[in-house]
């Protein structure tokens, strides 16, 4: 039987190539047969990665059966995947973020959770770091470093991510600078997306204090691009939140080159939970937020903190 592998909702290049690296790790080391599947469209800076080491985009998963067995990478929050993950057996997790045990198992299964930067490092540093890899999945493993710790500048960053990016770099002759430029520009181009798009491109529901929050952010080296669809998010995040019944839609600008984030806010609600997590003044139904650059490490536990 084949392992189906995928990531979260909202796919991410960490999520996308993560299932890639897993799957090739699970077939070709393990000799497990395994594919890795996508549970949404991938963004821009994704489809850069691919096309540009020629990978093909994961084929869409959109149910599970009893006959399937997977392995979750990126995540182990069942609110991010499938609905009915519960008739599949799975067999296995890696993951980077926090423990959220809401997905029960009848036994005891393989979970690899590490407090590192991507999923893809704690593929290569858990299970790959012994063997000789092919450049595909060198370049993938560093596509998502480079994604998931905006090349160095966010808090998720580790020795060890920065240590297993410098080796693939060498040994595959990666050239790391131009890489990140093609991902970061292909991440800043927003010209397809409508504002509710914008909202949710990389988009989480939290909860918090009892308070169901949607924290989205979108990484730019091109904040002005943003920022002059101001009113339209707005719009956006009002319709977002009262669609799903929110407490409140929130929603961040992170400008990765100046190291910052711009709140957008909408309503009293938006504006409490950004002036009061960041202590910040907002002007304009927008405030910026010096060195905020991580939804993970900082933005969610600075709301956490309210309650």
């Amino acid at each position: 039987m084949t392992i189906k592998v995928f990531g979260h909702k909202n796919p991410d290049t960490d999520s996308v190539c993560g299932a890639i690296i897993a799957s090739w790790f699970y077939t070709e080391i393990l000799g497990q047969e395994a594919k890795p599947y996508r549970l949404g469209e991938i963004n821009k800076e994704t489809e850069y990665v691919l096309s540009t080491f020629g990978i093909e985009v994961p084929e869409l998963l959109t149910n599970l059966s009893e006959d399937d067995q997977v392995l979750i990478v990126d995540t182990n929050n069942a609110d991010e995947l499938l609905d009915d993950l519960g008739k599949a057996e799975i067999v296995g997790i890696i993951d980077h973020h926090k423990f959220f045990g809401n997905i029960s198992t009848p036994g005891a299964i393989d979970v690899t959770i590490r407090p590192i930067a991507s999923t893809a490092s704690v593929i290569f540093e858990e299970f790959l770091a012994d063997y000789e890899l092919p450049t595909h999945i060198a370049q993938l493993t560093c596509a998502c470093i480079i994604s998931d710790t905006l090349l160095f500048r966010s808090p998720t960053t580790t020795d060890t991510d920065k240590a297993i990016l410098e080796e693939l770099a060498h040994e595959h002759n990666i050239n790391i600078p131009e890489l990140a430029d093609g991902m970061f520009a292909a991440k800043s181009d927003i010209s397809h997306l409508a504002p509710e798009e914008i909202i949710t491109y990389d988009a989480k529901q939290v909860n918090i204090g009892g308070k169901d929050l949607l924290v989205g952010v979108l990484e730019t080296t091109a904040p002005a691009s943003v920022l002059e669809h101001k009113q339209a998010i707005q719009e956006a995040l009002q319709a977002k939140a009262q669609a799903d019944d929110l407490d409140a839609a929130l929603f961040f600008a992170i400008d990765i080159l100046n190291e910052e984030a711009t709140a957008i806010t909408y309503d009293e609600a938006s504006h409490h939970w950004v002036s009061t997590a960041f202590e910040a003044a907002i002007t304009d139904d927008q405030a910026v937020l010096p060195g905020i650059v991580s939804r993970k490490k900082q933005i969610i536990p600075a709301l956490e903190k309210i309650n």
